[in-house]
């Protein structure tokens, strides 16, 4: 579809890959598309820059370490090096390797890199090792992460509605972007940390913006400026996010803060380098 708006769409929630393994479509059987094709699929619904890290539908195995997480983050920079200005790599960190996460922390800032994670407990094995979003290993990693300035994108854990909070309430020097919605119970609860912590943000991938009217009520209770525009892409289409966003009653200044304003602002990024 043509571009509908002037100011650009960020996606600020997607899993960018050079390979099948790195592919997270459901139905990989019949989404047979190249990196290359990939590009022109969001560019199509009107996506103007994407933000996010590389997974792996592999399994992740404990025994070997922060090894595995080293090699995505490898691959988000070979990405990088293939998408130009298209991409914005977020990176993975992990509490039970500290002080392999610290380290990360250190290249990045090195290079200008800003966006850490989706953190995704569930499929980087953080409960085999003992933890979860209130892990004081966690906490020590985010203090850097907070003295740099970084912008922490984690995975909605529905059932660690506590500790997702304490991770934001104790960490009140980093910006944190929780991923999905999800169903109305979650998403109120959202809400609240939104209203209630200045660092917390929300983005619109996965679950929960197909239900009308989620984003309205997002916007009267916590400020359009609290949401970021996102898709999951390639688990999920792209277009229907876009227009999504496009169909709901909210204003034009809302749409631009959520499509690009709000993520421009929290990564630093500049139209000129959108636009490479």
């Amino acid at each position: 579809m043509e571009k509908e708006t002037d100011y650009g769409i960020i996606d600020f929630h997607v899993h960018p890959y050079l390979t099948a393994e790195e592919n997270l479509c459901m139905y990989l059987e019949s989404f047979s598309l190249t990196y290359q094709e990939a590009a022109e699929d969001l560019r199509r619904a009107g996506i103007t820059h994407i933000c996010g890290s590389v997974l792996s539908r592999e399994a992740y195995d404990p025994k070997k370490g922060f090894e595995p997480l080293r090699r995505l983050n490898e691959q988000a920079m070979e990405v990088k090096e293939k998408y130009g200005g298209f991409y914005t790599p977020g990176f993975h960190i992990h509490p039970a390797f500290v002080e392999e996460s610290l380290a990360t922390l250190e290249w990045m800032h090195e290079n200008g890199c800003l966006l850490i994670g989706e953190l995704v407990p569930y499929m980087h094995g953080w409960a085999e090792f003992g933890m979860d979003y209130a892990s004081p290993e966690l906490r020590e990693i985010l203090a850097l992460a907070g003295e740099y300035g970084m912008v922490v994108s984690y995975h909605t854990m529905a059932e660690q509605q506590e500790q997702m909070e304490t991770m934001i309430a104790q960490n009140p020097q980093v910006t944190f972007v929780a991923a999905h919605p999800q169903e109305r119970p979650s998403f109120l609860m959202h809400l609240e940390r939104l209203v209630k912590y200045e660092n917390a943000y929300l983005d619109l991938s996965g679950t929960g913006l197909f239900r009308y009217g989620l984003l309205r009520k997002g916007i009267q209770t916590a400020g359009a400026g609290k949401f970021l525009f996102g898709t999951d892409y390639p688990i999920t289409n792209p277009g229907m996010y876009v227009h999504a966003v496009l169909g709901e009653h909210i204003g034009e200044e809302d749409r631009r803060l959520i499509f690009a304003g709000n993520a421009r602002r929290l990564l630093g990024l500049k139209l000129e380098a959108m636009e490479a």
